[in-house]
């Protein structure tokens, strides 16, 4: 069986030009294909399994079949599997009878069939209804290696049926390479089966690993990949626990603290970055600033306003509640960042404190969050790292007192006095205004 697109070729390339490519290189592979095709493609196999090509063939007076003379079904006959169905006019008794009829074994192309993807999904004879509401679709997501195979025919069979491109985006996947660098196939027997992966690092795990893959770009089979996924759920789960195990002390709870609303100003510009991504089809970009705030958030935010969050110290109830309030309202919105990533450890947290499935919320903006001078927290953070390194140089726990600490750096280290005093355990804590951040002075607890 052949078929032909002679005559629709430059049609193709301009439906191609038209189709959005993630990444965009990949769209000269689609061109490439169309402008070398120079005569007629098979679309039969000769498998077992698969749609029958609905033809039958006459026999002659020896029994020999008129191949250039095949019967073919009306519209309202089909679907006709040849082997078992009659052609119009004949009966059974005349199958592979000199005179008769004789059926067409071979079967469809894969890619014959498959072109119809989107007609089938939409329910295009089935259901108009809905096969107008989602037709055109907006997405392709596929692999590089089938772009002159299964893209390549939706577009050809698009065209034909519709006079249309069958979506307006085309995502491109790399390869699973192995751990020489080879790609993962069935024939070379070097792929991974995934049922072992998800039950030693969980689903959350092994789509994070996926999910840290560019479109377009290779990438190797990484369990440690997975594992950080893993750590990445659990700490979410954890980190779940801790902020929303706080009484709000206040009946309108305000975020007023300037730590407070440095961290939620450094959120809104992470929501900010990773809508853009997302709106380019780079996933992997708006994990990986999703994923970046969200190690400070836990590792320096977190443990910053425990205490004040826990109202201990030397705290009023509006700065507790400040903490609380929050905390609450960054992870409202780091839930939905990561629900595409580690979906289920994000619909786990989402159902402790809201309503519905995480899944069906809104895609978090940056107006949400009320925040302002976001290089605060990084002050912060930086502040952080020299009391800690303080302590491990003295081969001390992060635990250990210190009785006195001068600590030089910007003036707006006054608006962090609070918090850092509480989680350096620093009995006399002293602030010297300078252009970078040192220990000047230092001595610890007997």
């Amino acid at each position: 069986m052949v078929a032909t697109t002679k005559s629709y070729q430059h049609k193709l390339v301009e439906r191609g030009n038209e189709l959005e490519f993630h990444p965009p290189f990949m769209r000269v592979r689609l061109h490439d294909w169309i402008n070398g095709l120079n005569g007629d493609w098979l679309i039969s196999r000769q498998r077992f399994f698969g749609v029958p090509i609905p033809l039958w063939y006459p026999l002659d007076k020896d029994g020999n079949p008129d191949y250039d003379n095949p019967i073919a079904p009306s519209h309202d006959q089909l679907p006709v599997d040849p082997s078992s169905d009659v052609p119009s006019g004949k009966d059974e008794s005349m199958r592979g009878v000199p005179g008769g009829f004789i059926g067409e074994l071979d079967i469809m192309d894969t890619w014959a069939t498959s072109s119809l993807t989107p007609q089938l999904a939409g329910g295009w004879e089935s259901d108009p209804e809905k096969f107008a509401k989602v037709f055109p679709y907006d997405l392709r997501p596929q692999g590089q290696d089938i772009i002159r195979t299964w893209l390549f025919s939706t577009l050809l069979r698009a065209q034909l049926e519709h006079d249309q491109l069958p979506w307006k985006h085309a995502a491109l996947s790399g390869w699973i390479l192995d751990p020489d660098r080879k790609k993962m196939s069935k024939s070379k027997g070097n792929v991974v089966v995934p049922n072992e992966l998800l039950e030693n690092h969980g689903s959350d795990a092994v789509r994070y690993w996926a999910a840290s893959a560019r479109l377009g770009t290779d990438a190797a089979f990484d369990e440690g990949q997975m594992k950080i996924g893993r750590r990445l759920a659990i700490k979410l789960l954890n980190a779940a626990k801790f902020s929303l195990s706080f009484e709000i002390p206040t009946e309108s709870p305000k975020v007023t603290e300037p730590i407070d609303l440095a961290m939620l100003a450094q959120l809104s510009k992470v929501v900010e970055q990773a809508t853009a991504a997302f709106e380019k089809y780079d996933h992997t970009r708006a994990l990986e600033l999703a994923e970046s705030f969200f190690w400070v958030f836990t590792d320096d935010y977190m443990e910053l306003v425990k205490e004040r969050a826990y109202g201990l110290g030397n705290h009023t109830k509006e700065q507790t509640a400040s903490a609380v309030a929050a905390l609450r309202e960054a992870l409202a919105v780091l839930v939905r960042l990561f629900a595409p990533f580690i979906p289920f450890a994000a619909e786990e947290v989402w159902s402790w404190w809201q309503e519905g499935s995480v899944h069906t919320a809104a895609w978090p903006k940056a107006s949400e969050l009320s925040g302002m001078n976001p290089e605060l927290l990084d002050l912060a953070s930086s502040a952080l790292i020299l009391i800690r390194k303080s302590k491990s140089d003295a081969k001390l726990s992060m635990k250990a007192e210190i009785a006195s600490l001068e600590l030089a750096g910007p003036a707006e280290l006054k608006e962090l006095q609070g918090d850092l005093r509480d989680v350096g355990k620093i009995s006399n804590l002293v602030l010297t205004e300078a252009a970078e951040l040192a220990i000047l002075e230092l001595s610890f607890s007997e």
